[in-house]
């Protein structure tokens, strides 16, 4: 393994990461409680959540799932929490790894402190940090050199290891170890195959965490699986030199609307001209978006599932022109009915462009044209979603999407604790304030909304 890796890994603290990163670190863990919290209402998260409780119990380490309670064993915890931030396609991304760091580095991390015993709110924003660098990293290097395309948990695995080996000291030697346990069993699952039949496998996020916090507690008992190609290639030193010079957790994109990345575009060149011309969805005779071939295989148009919802082009840009956002409510299956969003969805036209293919992935291109039923054509012109790190969302922006993802759910009382306790993580008052709150399950009941 590099040198920088290691030493990186497990001498990066919150005095010498740099104060903006640190509140990086803050900004991008409110965003994923939100979302965590909304996820909780998914039948995928229901599901897997009670599959954790059935099927990883706790033994000697133990730790609760997010926003539940139960206690399970570290890797059902990481399991549970990564694919419950993963039910709800609102969590941060990156765009030259085409996918997510922070909902499955989240869950292992705060898996690994409880097991381990970790109070230190310091320790624990600076590995966050760390997770990011580790992960983001992990994942570009992976798309160079891999044939395939695969999802998320290939490369959270990655730095769900690497956190392991670091909250629970590893010597050089079992780090990698893990980390090679962890790239060798990581799930090198098909993302296009999800997106061509979505189901609630999803990103692989859960079950990237899960192994890697597995791979870490395996090397530590003397397991081995080095080396990780993927870190000690020599066609991606690279990428493991500029630690410290390079942070890409700064590169990370904010989701206004908790749909797949490859939608939001056309999602949000309709929003544009909705609003341009006072529009509503009864003046718009059709339609038409013209994008990137990966958002083009977004092509579910009427969903029956949310997991369908959120890997679609249609249905979303639907939502947007009729409702004027896109909630987690409006990709529930409560909302799949709405005959307006129907007809807008089935009727849409999406076609492909090569100069969007080109660009893809470092900038995600569409444009929409709008057919008015008094004959007019509108046109967006180029669109790119909100939230990228060239124009990066405001302090406001995430506080407000963080309330509106939590509040129905927490109550907001609760909510603005959250908000509090994170505001303040690394201030040196300890994890307990924080575990308080999210580890008990929403109540809707007992907090006034």
């Amino acid at each position: 393994m590099s040198s920088p890796f290691t030493e990186f890994l497990h001498s990066a603290n919150a005095d010498n990461i740099p104060d903006e990163m640190l509140g990086l670190g803050r900004k991008w863990l409110l965003d994923l409680l939100g979302v965590a919290v909304g996820g909780t209402e998914t039948t995928m998260s229901v599901i897997v959540r009670d599959h954790a409780a059935e099927h990883f119990a706790p033994g000697r380490r133990k730790a609760r799932m997010l926003f539940d309670g139960r206690q399970v064993s570290p890797s059902g915890a990481a399991l549970a929490g990564g694919m419950t931030i993963d039910a709800l396609d609102g969590h941060d991304g990156h765009k030259l790894t085409k996918g997510h760091v922070g909902c499955g580095v989240l869950p292992a991390l705060y898996a690994l402190t409880q097991a381990e015993g970790l109070l230190d709110d310091r320790e624990f924003l600076a590995s966050l940090v760390v997770g990011y660098e580790i992960g983001t990293r992990a994942g570009i290097a992976l798309h160079r050199t891999a044939c395939d395309y695969h999802t998320s948990g290939a490369w959270i695995s990655i730095a769900a290891a690497a956190l392991g080996a670091r909250v629970m000291g590893l010597d050089t030697g079992r780090t990698r170890e893990a980390i090679g346990i962890a790239e060798y069993h990581g799930p090198r699952s098909q993302m296009m195959r999800v997106i061509d039949h979505p189901t609630m496998v999803k990103d692989g996020s859960g079950w990237g965490a899960m192994a890697g916090v597995s791979a870490a507690y395996l090397a530590a008992d003397g397991f081995t699986g080095a080396p990780a190609i993927t870190v000690e290639g020599d066609d991606v030193s690279d990428l493991w030199d500029d630690f410290g010079q390079t942070w890409r957790i700064k590169e990370q994109y904010y989701k206004h609307v908790p749909v797949c990345r490859w939608a939001q575009p056309p999602l949000q060149a309709v929003l544009n001209l909705r609003e341009a011309y006072n529009l509503t969805s009864q003046d718009i005779e059709k339609i038409e978006i013209t994008t990137f071939h990966h958002a083009k295989r977004l092509a579910t148009r009427t969903p029956k599932t949310t997991e369908e919802a959120q890997y679609s082009t249609a249905y979303p840009t639907a939502v947007a022109m009729v409702r004027g956002q896109v909630t987690p409510e409006d990709i529930m299956e409560d909302s799949f009915a709405d005959p307006e969003i129907q007809r807008l969805a089935v009727g849409m036209t999406i076609l492909e462009n090569e100069p969007y293919n080109a660009a893809f992935p470092a900038k995600r291109i569409s444009s929409v044209t709008l057919t008015l039923r008094d004959g007019r054509r509108l046109i967006s012109g180029d669109t790119e979603a909100k939230g990228d790190p060239e124009a990066p969302a405001t302090t406001h922006e995430v506080r407000e999407k963080f309330h509106a993802y939590a509040q129905p759910r927490l109550g907001a009382n609760r909510s603005k604790a959250l908000e509090d306790v994170v505001d303040k993580l690394g201030s040196g008052g300890g994890l307990n304030a924080l575990s308080d709150i999210i580890f008990s399950p929403p109540n809707r009941s007992n907090e006034p909304q």
